[in-house]
């Protein structure tokens, strides 16, 4: 089946056609880094990935920029108010970024570009908009001017008039413009702020010319795929079709426009003001980063999402239910059994894997072929349940294996080893709910003691009083195992 997507310049799912047959190149707007990243970005950047993988997987070979703002007016003001230079706060930025990102299970792009490493390209840009008119110098400047770009509004279907709320780097009242819709591609130089030599005298580039710039250095003047957060459509994507087509006189710029949804906190616009900002570092002390890359795959990456505790906690037992079918998978298939023999379930696997498929090929929908893993973990739990002489049992454990093996590389979860995942959740589970694991373990040896001594009213009273704290516990031949109870609303 041929790939689709929602193509965001045509407002409509179409045919994934390359410029070259069998090649993908992708660009992605990376971080301004001031700061640590957040779930919004989080978002982002795995959706990204997966598009990455799955691309890979479908046998594409896949080319994937993804940039860095390293110099900007955020960057700068916060240097300054910790008294550091601005490259080494975007540097420090940086590391913690790709921290951020490797905990997330994302792949690192195959090219990271860095704006200041690529001013003499900038430069040029700017040189060739200017040389085919569609650009002016005035007092240091360098501004795009929108009149000589008619296609100006295509990609986010807007008119001109509606056009002025949220442009970054415009100035109605900017007395150099020819227009106050055009906007800056060159700024001159302040005292003290970071600035390099140009045709029109020191300075920096204006924001929006980087990506395009960038874009152009590493994949040409028109490539396959560009993404980024729906809130960049307007001005920024805008704006880089515009100088990229000004500057190269090809058109189009970009075959298929790719943007994700907003993030939302507990159904509000996530905001600084609203104190409801989290960053990716802060949500991963508190959950697993398979957890919080489940949660963000678990709604279409076009749709808006909405971030909770408590859609996290459920999704966090829903993780740790496929890590314990996993595990249950491989403590079988190590105990062995007659093999061969056909079984249903291999159909049935089939299936699930096919269905896997239609679903991403239908412009990566996420939600809906991960929504197939139930089926995979119900049909895997039945299988290990069933006695060990069925025949086929064996093949369909293995056969699971695959299929999750299949579903790591493509959406980078359960790529653990069950054992060591399961841990990591309860870890985790264990300090959000202020629970002391050695404090657990204690009690039950007293429990142990009690017992020993039949002294069956205060074992009662540690199981209760376990129970009370969240903790249930379970005897077995090989002693008391334990873990957490599941909350309302947690049962996968």
């Amino acid at each position: 089946m041929t790939i689709r997507l929602y193509n965001t310049m045509r407002r409509q799912k179409e045919d994934l056609e390359t410029g070259i047959a069998g090649q993908v190149s992708m660009y992605v707007c990376g971080v301004t880094v001031y700061d640590r990243s957040h779930i919004g970005h989080a978002r982002c950047y795995v959706a990204f990935d997966v598009v990455y993988r799955y691309l890979r997987h479908a046998g594409f070979q896949v080319r994937y920029v993804r940039n860095f703002t390293d110099v900007d007016d955020k960057i700068i003001r916060r240097a300054a108010e910790l008294g550091v230079g601005p490259r080494d706060l975007a540097s420090d930025n940086i590391a913690l970024f790709h921290q951020d990102m490797d905990l997330l299970g994302c792949l690192r792009p195959d090219v990271e570009p860095r704006v200041t490493d690529h001013i003499p390209e900038i430069i040029r840009t700017i040189q060739d908009i200017l040389d085919r008119g569609h650009g002016y110098v005035a007092a240091g400047s360098v501004y795009f001017d929108i009149a000589t770009f008619p296609a100006y509004g295509r990609l986010s279907g807007r008119a001109l008039e509606e056009m002025q709320a949220g442009a970054s780097e415009r100035v109605e009242d900017d007395p150099h413009k020819k227009d106050p819709m055009d906007f800056v591609l060159w700024k001159p130089a302040k005292p003290g702020e970071p600035a390099w030599e140009s045709p029109w005298g020191p300075g920096r580039p204006g924001w929006h010319i980087e990506c395009s710039a960038m874009s152009r250095t590493h994949l040409g003047e028109t490539f396959d795929i560009h993404g980024g957060g729906k809130d960049l459509v307007f001005p920024h994507h805008e704006n880089e079709v515009a100088q990229s087509e000004a500057a190269s006189g090809h058109s189009p710029f970009v075959r298929y426009w790719m943007h994700n949804g907003f993030v939302n906190i507990n159904a509000e616009k996530m905001s600084k003001s609203l104190g409801n900002f989290f960053t990716i570092a802060e949500v991963l002390e508190r959950y697993h980063p398979e957890a919080l890359r489940l949660f963000l795959l678990g709604t279409h990456y076009r749709s808006p999402l909405n971030f909770s505790d408590a859609i996290l906690e459920e999704t966090t037992a829903r993780l740790e239910y496929l890590y314990e079918t996993l595990l249950a998978v491989d403590e079988a298939v190590a105990a062995g059994g007659p093999e061969g023999g056909s079984h249903p379930g291999l159909e049935l696997l089939d299936g699930v894997s096919s269905r896997v498929r239609e679903a991403m090929d239908d412009d990566f929908n996420t939600a809906a072929a991960l929504g197939h893993l139930s089926e995979l973990a119900r049909l895997a739990n039945e299988t290990v349940k069933s006695r060990r002489k069925t025949p086929g049992r064996l093949e369909v454990l293995r056969k699971v294996r695959e299929v999750a093996s299949t579903v790591s590389s493509i959406f980078g979860i359960l790529a653990r080893p069950p054992a060591k995942a399961l841990e990591e959740i309860r870890r985790l589970d264990c300090h959000r709910r202020c629970v002391d694991p050695s404090d657990v373990e204690a009690c039950i040896r007293r429990r142990a003691m009690a017992r020993q001594e039949k002294d069956f009213a205060a074992s009662d009273r540690i199981r209760d009083d376990l129970a009370g704290r969240g903790v249930q516990l379970m005897d077995t031949p090989a002693g008391t195992a334990w873990k957490l109870l599941k909350r309302t609303g947690e049962e996968p």
